[in-house]
This record gives structure tokens, C-alpha cells and sequence, in this order.
């Protein structure tokens, strides 16, 4: 027998004397030195023995010898050059084998040796097992392969709550919302717990799609299952509240996190202040997370810089870029120079934009040419539009919005042929234009529009609620904006047109489904950028009804009361 208990404290700091003694005392047991194997790959400077070890055992390893090796080396290319060693030995892998090597695989981005890890899994009746069918999950969801990860999610037959979180949080990740919060719903139906996993994949699904009646039924839910002050829980009801737009909720998510909230909670919080350009509570967070010891890392400061550049407040955008690695030595990315570049550009120094852009430490990527584009949209810029337009189309030539943004600008001034140039082109690179799409959620179901959109149930209402409430605002002294529109066409069609855009049709269903209670806010999400002929509109609407309307676009929140928007027409 060895002298040394396994988890004596002196053994586990320096396995070196538990082997020794197992050497000397002709000890054959494999388990102990199964359990060496282990210890040795506690620590880098001991990580070597393992291998070692292995090499020289007094006994053949087995299966769990060669796991506890390839685990050892988990995340590097190691372990699976010590899994063919192990196949070639002979020994079969088990389910954690396989397990270890799939997340090492989606790691290191290795999608070949995960697809032979999973034809190997399957000859070996592994893949349908909860521990090894939840690696192919992860793996696949981790190279976007949703279908696959979903299909070896199904394969499973017996499915536990790690099972459940990894299809959950997979699904999530790669902005499958609707399909997230739907497995979440048949993992309660069957009857298997949450975790803290599950849980907070749901609520970043909920968080994608501002599906804020989502939110809320998770939060309950989180409550009822003893997760709410969970950290990891906690911080993803911060960001779902915050994304679905309710500020004051995601505060209060927060504030229940202190003291304990770490750098991710703080940064959440503050990007959902940040989302709405209200520059004041993100910089009073800023301050007070430092007097409680944490320092700020670089989502903090890209979440100032995106609330000062949609606040407006344009020169404290660039001293705090420039503050940034002055006095916190936290060095300025190409995310927040393209905050700066924004906030520049938006204020309508589009040339000044431009020479940021072309004299930043960073080579401009497709979203800061983007950015500067946009800007030149809203300003009429043609001469640096058309730069922003061919530099972004040289990084990305099926960038759709590229297209689309400098056939904007020509058409705002009248010039059809440059409009049908830039369709030419696009159609000639075989390009697809994005559809505009708005969505509302109804009674925790999503409804999405289009443009014209006549699929819905509903259409008939739908229209008549548009043409009720085009016909309020214009006496309220709305005019459209025909300028918007992307084709030569007749005043009396643009006019209808106008009408009848995804966002409009979606505040119109809001408010004909009796959904939303009066004095409750219409909550619209739009895939790109909303409209200047909507953006004016919905001002007036939310005189004309009375109640605050609130659109998520791609860029930042706008909430429409009294006849003005909280963006001050800055986005």
C-alpha cells in the first residue's frame, strides 16, 4: 500500500512525491497512476510528466489512462496527436474521451477532425450518449452549423438539462432566437430542469429579438427556479432587459447583483444606457465601477464611446478615445474609432470623417466605411459617399447596403441615371437587396413584417389602421419624404409607398391587435436602419395616439413621444 492518502494536500501541490513513493513501493495500481496523470496536468511546469508517465507505466494504460492524457492536453493539437497514439495503442475512446476532443476541436476551429471525431462517435454507439452527444452540440453550434448541432441534438435519445443548454445556448449564439426560446419551452414541457446555462442562453435569445414579454416570463422563471442572483443569470437579464429597451429594468436586474456584479455585469448595463444615447448614467457608471475597484477594459469604454457618439456629444467622444490609453492604458480598437468616426460623421463633417478614417492605426474594415456612408446619406455628401462606396465594395463586393445607400444619395438629388447605375451594378454583381423587416411581439408571439406586406392575417385591419393614421398626422402637418424612395416614380405612388414601409405596418398591428394597453408603449425591432420618411412619422403618430412608440433599428433605440424622438434626429 502507498503511505500517501490520494488527496493528501502535500501530493496534489507536488504529485512528484506521490509518484515516488508509488515507485518505490512497486505500487500497479492504475488507477493511482491514472490519478498522477491528472496531477501532472495541473500545472505547466508538470504538464510534461503526464506524458511521460504514461510511457512508462508498470501496467497497460486504459481508456481512462489515455482520456486523463488527451485532457490534459485539451485545446491544443496535442490531444488529438495523443488520441491517434491511443487508437493505434489499441484502445477504444468512452464518451468523455470523445467529449474532450470535440471541444478542443471547436476551439481551435478544427471542423475536419470534429467531423471524423463524429464518424467515429457513431461507429462506436457514443454519439447518441448525453455527454458526447452534448460536445457534438457544442461543436457544431461553435462552427455555425446549426442544422447539424440541432440534428445530433435530436439523436440523443435520453436528454438531460446539459443536453438542453447546449442546443439552447448554441441556438443563441447563432441568432436562431426563435428556434432557442422554442427548445427552452420543450425542455420545460418534458419535464427537465434549468440551469444557469439554459437559462441565460433563453435570455440572450430573448435579448436578439427584444422580445420583451420573453424576458419577463424568463425572469419569472429564473425567480422560480432559485437562478435570479445567479452572476451568470443575473448578467443576462441585465443585457435582456437592456436590449429589448427597458433601461429601467435592466437597472434594477443590476443594482440585485451588487456588490458581486463583475466587469461583464458593469459593461451591460451600460451598454443598454449607451443604446439610447443617454450619455449621463453610463459615465456615472464609469465612475462609480472604479471607486468599487474594477477596472475598465475595452467593452467599457466601447460602451462610452457608443453613448457619447449617439448622444451627439462629438468632442468627448475623441477625448475619451484618446483618454482611453492616456490613463487607463487600455488601447483603442477598431470599434471605437469607428464611434468616433460616427459621431464625427453624423454632425455632418463628413470630410473630417473621412480623413479619421483614412489616418486611424487600423485598416478600415466594411463597418466603418459603412458608418461614414450612412452619415453621407443623411448629408447628401455625394463626393465622399461615392469614396466611402467604392472603398467599401472593394473590402466587400455583395454588400448590399453599399448599393443600396449610394443609390440614396443620388436619388435625394434627383440623379435617376446614377440611381439606375448603381442597379446595374448590383445586378450585374448578383446581388440581393436585404428586405427591410419590423417585427412585434404580440401576446409572446413575434409577428414580422415587409414592405407592402399583405400575408398577414390581419392585412385588411392593418391598412385601414395606416390609412387612419397617415390621415391624423397630416393634419398634425406631416409631409412625406419622396426623396427616400429608390425609384422614378409617380408622387401619388411614392406617397402610398411610404405608407405602407415594415415598421409603419408594425405599429399598425401593435395598436389593431389590443395587445398593447393604453398608455403602454408600441415596441417595433427593424433589421437596418429606420427611415427618415418613419422616423418623422412615427413623431407624430405618438402625438396623434397619445403613447410612446419605440423602434430598435440596426444602429440604436429611438423612442417617439410628444412629437419627438429621444435621437434628437442625430443617428
Amino acid at each position: 500500500m502507498c503511505p500517501v492518502k490520494l488527496g493528501d494536500p502535500i501530493t496534489i501541490a507536488d504529485p512528484r512525491l506521490l509518484h515516488a513513493r508509488a515507485v518505490t513501493s512497486a505500487i500497479r495500481d492504475i488507477a493511482l497512476f491514472n490519478y498522477l496523470i491528472t496531477l501532472y496536468a495541473r500545472s505547466p511546469s508538470t504538464l510534461a510528466y503526464s506524458s511521460r508517465l504514461l510511457q512508462h507505466l508498470p501496467v497497460p494504460p486504459n481508456v481512462i489512462s489515455w482520456t486523463a492524457l488527451v485532457s490534459a492536453h485539451a485545446n491544443s493539437p496535442l490531444a488529438l496527436q495523443f488520441f491517434v497514439s491511443m487508437l493505434r495503442y489499441p484502445v477504444l475512446p468512452n464518451q468523455r474521451t470523445i467529449a474532450t476532443l470535440l471541444k478542443t476541436c471547436a476551439s481551435l476551429s478544427f471542423l475536419s477532425s470534429g467531423l471524423q471525431l463524429h464518424s467515429i462517435a457513431l461507429k462506436l454507439s457514443l454519439s447518441c450518449l448525453p455527454y458526447a452527444g452534448s460536445a457534438l452540440v457544442h461543436f457544431y453550434s461553435k462552427c455555425k452549423l446549426t442544422r447539424h448541432a440541432r440534428q445530433a441534438f435530436d439523436e440523443i435519445p435520453h436528454r438531460d438539462e446539459v443536453c438542453y443548454a447546449a442546443a439552447i445556448v448554441g441556438l443563441a449564439q447563432n441568432s436562431c432566437s426563435e428556434d432557442a426560446l422554442s427548445l427552452f419551452a420543450d425542455m420545460k414541457s418534458a419535464g427537465v430542469g434549468s440551469t444557469m446555462y439554459s437559462v441565460s442562453g433563453a435570455l440572450r435569445a430573448a435579448a436578439e429579438a427584444a422580445a420583451l414579454e420573453q424576458c419577463r416570463v424568463l425572469h419569472a422563471h429564473s425567480i422560480a427556479a432559485g437562478l435570479e442572483l445567479n452572476l451568470v443569470v443575473g448578467t443576462a437579464l441585465v443585457d435582456a432587459y437592456g436590449k429589448a429597451g427597458m433601461v429601467s429594468d435592466a437597472r434594477r436586474a443590476f443594482d440585485g447583483l451588487l456588490p458581486q456584479a463583475n466587469i461583464v455585469g458593469w459593461n451591460s448595463v451600460m451598454a443598454a444606457y449607451a443604446q439610447h444615447g443617454d450619455a449621463g448614467p453610463v459615465l456615472e457608471l464609469f465612475n462609480e465601477m472604479q471607486v468599487r475597484g474594477l477596472s475598465p477594459d475595452e467593452l467599457t469604454f466601447l460602451a462610452l464611446l457608443t453613448a457619447l457618439s449617439n448622444s451627439g456629444a462629438v468632442q468627448q467622444t475623441e477625448r475619451w478615445l484618446h483618454t482611453m490609453e492616456a490613463n487607463y492604458k487600455v488601447r483603442p480598437g477598431l470599434e471605437h474609432y469607428t464611434c468616433v468616426v460616427g459621431a464625427v460623421a453624423r454632425s455632418g463633417h463628413v470630410e473630417e470623417a473621412l480623413r479619421i478614417t483614412e489616418t486611424m492605426p487600423f485598416q478600415p474594415d466594411s463597418a466603418v466605411w459603412r458608418t461614414l456612408l450612412s452619415a453621407c446619406v443623411v448629408h447628401g455628401n455625394a463626393n465622399v459617399g461615392e469614396t466611402a462606396n467604392r472603398r467599401l465594395l472593394e473590402l466587400d463586393p455583395q454588400d448590399d447596403a453599399a448599393y443600396v445607400m449610394i443609390a440614396n444619395i443620388h436619388a435625394a438629388a434627383g440623379r435617376w441615371t446614377e440611381v439606375a447605375g448603381a442597379w446595374t451594378a448590383m445586378k450585374g454583381k448578383g446581388v440581393k437587396k436585404e428586405g427591410g423587416r419590423s417585427w412585434i411581439e404580440v401576446r409572446g408571439e413575434v409577428h414580422v413584417f415587409m414592405a407592402g406586406d399583405r400575408k398577414h392575417p390581419q392585412t385588411a385591419e392593418v391598412y385601414a389602421k395606416i390609412d387612419e393614421l397617415m390621415e391624423k398626422i397630416t393634419k398634425l402637418g406631416y409631409a412625406e419624404m419622396p426623396e427616400v424612395m429608390l425609384h422614378e416614380v409617380e408622387a401619388a405612388e411614392k406617397r402610398k409607398a411610404l405608407w405602407y414601409h415594415s415598421e409603419k405596418l408594425a405599429v399598425a398591428f401593435g395598436l389593431v391587435s389590443g395587445s398593447v394597453p393604453y398608455g403602454k408603449p408600441v415596441r417595433v425591432v427593424k433589421n437596418l436602419r429606420i427611415c427618415r420618411d418613419c422616423h418623422e412619422a412615427f413623431k407624430y403618430m405618438s402625438t396623434a395616439i397619445a403613447r410612446e412608440i419605440v423602434v430598435r433599428d440596426v444602429n440604436r433605440y429611438h423612442r417617439f413621444e410628444n412629437g419627438s424622438c429621444t435621437c434628437k434626429d442625430y443617428w
